[in-house]
């Protein structure tokens, strides 16, 4: 409502340099005739914010329309309880920061004019979101995995307060930590191996009256959402349920498959053996030739035995170097008078590992080969070497690729890890997506692996230790810490009904007009985090308490279906429709600008913040994602006459992964959808354009701007224009 709207300007930080304030204001209460419209050099100070706040107490239903810096700055400052809506209008970044007070004064005003005729219109169309909570929120923790993370993370659970259900699908806890000799160095010196530290967590965990241990036992199924999942688990012969919050998935890894290394020797003699019988052996206390049970006198330890391979595993596994300098000590106190070689591609030793390895290297000699001209194990017959059974032949780049012949009783292959994601199914999940947590091209649990690290795509569940990423021990005990201290506040946050990361602390939840769906589907197949069931005909079934208010969904629908409280496909629309657009004679383009609020919106503040000039004629609006971009805004810009449409979201790929996992790749993907639009309103392809953009890249966006310009310049007005 008009008389409901409350408009505070900013003149600082150059603000007023550039924007006439007073003309400003003067525009605007013509155009929405606000209960008020004020100016002040600096709204920031505490008296005017006891202001902004006492004015908002008095008019709890009415929308404060802040015009200063960034949305994303001072959040703390301008947030009020008082129930009025409060929308942020860019006026520093986007408009006095990109232009400069010796800019075009009269298309800097225009400017301004614009982001705040569309934080107005998003105000009013706006509504406070209303959180969805669901009864009797459940805050128990299911742990499935008794290894090193998974004891760590329960007994995190545990400590905090929280009941923790912990399933081992083996007879014992202990895990792959159990089964080692000794742990690399975790505390100073960092010059030896040290005793593994399992079995007292193990008796720990068994101690501790909140947590529930189950062995020789599985997940047969896990139905419902965070708060309220409900696990069905089978241990000998019996199906046990059990109601909880939050799920830790802390299965670990296992050895790469050996058999596929051939090429390494592996199969050619019993004395060729992996990391993992190595180990065996000095636990059982005698390291010997498998062949022949006599004692080894030299040992060959070839590193990344398929790891950093594009023919096996691409990664490196990050514990097999340390591994191997454990497993020279061994040799070494066995047998010190043993020689042995690492042959290796690098030696990875981050942190203070470094003191380890160069306690390690008097000790053994180092070779160093290349990938593309990996070490040859021959059976010593072959080599002339009669005394000992194997020979490894290697260019050592150390020497300047000189080749040398290594005599050796064992050559030990450093396998790298594999997820257990990739043996079977483990958490059986019911949904509509798939039972098990969405992995990537490495068999990991998918997440954005930049900035959420523990998250999945199945919220509410987490992933910690080595089923995670490969890591050392040191590295598996932060990891569960960070694991279980997720878990713990997923289900203090959703039990409020606020949203998890990325928009953290988010009380909008989407809402589905389902007597319009037409059961297409495209929402429950689109969404990326396993947020909607369906029933028989397609309906979508929502399970708010997995959503991550991306508003994918909301990008999905061709029927316009789907809409949070303040952000919706009129929300947008109306912010659109809310631009001027000059007419064609005037010759001042428009191109709208939709930015992920994620990388692309932070990318346009820095840009701004570096005082990064770029055309006065662009509108900006952030969207949650560049998934939830629906086509009919693309359609109603150009139909009110927008030159053109310029899409930036987060980068995806390898090295880079939309915050929304999949958003940019879906917009795409949709493509072909916009195309149709333009063919039916017969204007060129060039008008729109979808690119992608890291937060670190803010520099480019000047150039990016100004080619789309250009382009837009080539194809001419907008035929719509002045209609």
């Amino acid at each position: 409502m008009e008389g409901n709207t409350r408009i505070y300007l900013c003149g600082g930080c150059d603000i007023g340099r550039c924007v006439d304030m007073e003309g400003l204001a003067a525009g605007l209460k013509k155009e929405f005739k606000p209960a008020e419209c004020l100016v002040h050099p600096c709204l920031c100070g505490e008296e005017m914010v006891a202001r902004i706040r006492s004015d908002a107490a008095a008019a709890p239903a009415g929308n404060i329309v802040i015009g200063a810096c960034s949305g994303r700055l001072n959040t703390d400052v301008f947030a009020f309880d008082s129930g009025a809506i409060v929308e942020r209008a860019n006026l520093r970044e986007l408009v006095a920061w990109r232009r400069g007070a010796d800019e075009d004064a009269e298309d800097t005003q225009a400017l301004a004019l614009d982001v705040m005729r569309m934080a107005v219109v998003k105000a009013r169309k706006s509504a406070i979101p209303e959180p969805f909570v669901l009864p009797e929120a459940e805050d128990a923790i299911l742990v499935v995995g008794g290894g090193e993370a998974g004891l760590q993370a329960a007994l995190h659970c545990a400590r905090l307060g929280h009941a923790v259900l912990l399933v081992e699908q083996d007879g014992e806890l202990g895990g792959w930590m159990a089964r080692q000799h000794r742990d690399t160095p975790r505390r100073p010196p960092y010059e030896k191996n040290q005793p593994t530290t399992v079995r007292s967590l193990v008796d720990e965990v068994r101690s501790n009256s909140a947590i529930r241990v189950l062995t020789s036992a599985r997940i047969e199924k896990i139905a419902g959402q965070p708060t309220q999942f409900q696990a069905t688990i089978a241990q000998n012969g019996s199906a046990i349920e059990a109601r909880v919050g939050a799920i830790i998935l802390a299965t670990g890894a296992r050895p790469y498959d050996a058999s596929r290394l051939a090429h390494l020797g592996y199969g050619l003699s019993p004395d060729v053996v992996t990391h993992e019988d190595l180990e065996r052996m000095a636990r059982e206390g005698l390291i010997v030739r498998p062949s022949d049970g006599q004692p080894v006198r030299s040992v060959a330890f070839i590193q990344c035995a398929g790891s950093r391979d594009s023919a096996h595993l691409q990664y490196c596994s990050a514990t097999c170097c340390l591994t191997t300098l454990k497993q020279a000590l061994y040799v070494r106190e066995a047998n010190p008078d043993a020689q042995v070689y690492i042959l290796m591609k690098d030696m990875r030793t981050p942190g203070q590992s470094e003191t380890f390895l160069r306690n390690v290297q008097d000790e053994v000699t180092l070779l160093r080969y290349r990938t593309e001209d990996p070490p040859a194990v021959e059976a010593a017959v072959a080599s002339g070497a009669d005394d000992y059974p194997l020979c490894v032949r290697v260019r050592d780049w150390l020497t300047w690729g000189e080749e040398v012949r290594v005599p050796a009783d064992l050559v030990v292959l450093a396998t790298g890890m594999v997820p257990t994601t990739l043996d079977a199914k483990i958490l059986g999940l019911d949904y509509r997506q798939g039972p098990d947590l969405p992995t990537n091209q490495y068999g990991f649990p998918n997440s954005n692996f930049i900035c959420f690290p523990y998250e999945t795509r199945r919220t509410g569940i987490y992933a910690a230790g080595c089923v995670r990423q490969p890591m050392d021990s040191a590295a598996v005990a932060s990891d569960a810490a960070g694991a279980a201290l997720k878990a713990i506040q997923s289900i203090g946050m959703l039990s409020r009904g606020a949203a998890v990361h990325p928009r953290a602390g988010d009380l909008s939840f989407p809402d589905f007009k389902l007597q319009r769906c037409t059961q297409c589907k495209r929402c429950t197949e689109e969404c990326p985090f396993g947020a909607l069931d369906e029933d028989v005909k397609g309906t979508p079934k929502p399970n708010p308490n997995r959503c991550r208010r991306c508003g994918i969904c909301m990008g999905a629908c061709p029927e316009r279906i789907v809409g949070f409280a303040n952000y919706s496909v009129d929300i947008i629309g109306s912010m659109i429709k809310a631009v001027e657009i000059p007419d064609e004679d005037e010759e001042k383009p428009r191109v709208l600008v939709l930015v992920c609020e994620n990388d692309a919106y932070p990318a346009f503040d820095l840009a701004g913040a570096h005082r990064l000039g770029y055309s006065p004629h662009v509108r900006i609006i952030p969207v949650r994602c560049l998934g939830s971009i629906n086509v009919v805004w693309i359609k109603d810009a150009l139909s009110r006459g927008f030159d053109g449409i310029l899409m930036i979201g987060c980068k995806y790929g390898d090295d880079y992964q939309c915050h929304f996992i999949k958003g940019s790749e879906l917009m795409n993907t949709r493509s072909a959808n916009i195309q149709e639009a333009l063919n039916s309103m017969a204007l060129e392809s060039e008008r729109v354009r979808l690119e992608q953009l890291a937060l670190t890249e803010y520099d480019r966006l000047p150039g990016l701007i100004a080619e789309f310009m250009e382009t837009i310049e080539s194809v001419g007005p907008n035929p719509f224009k002045g209609m």
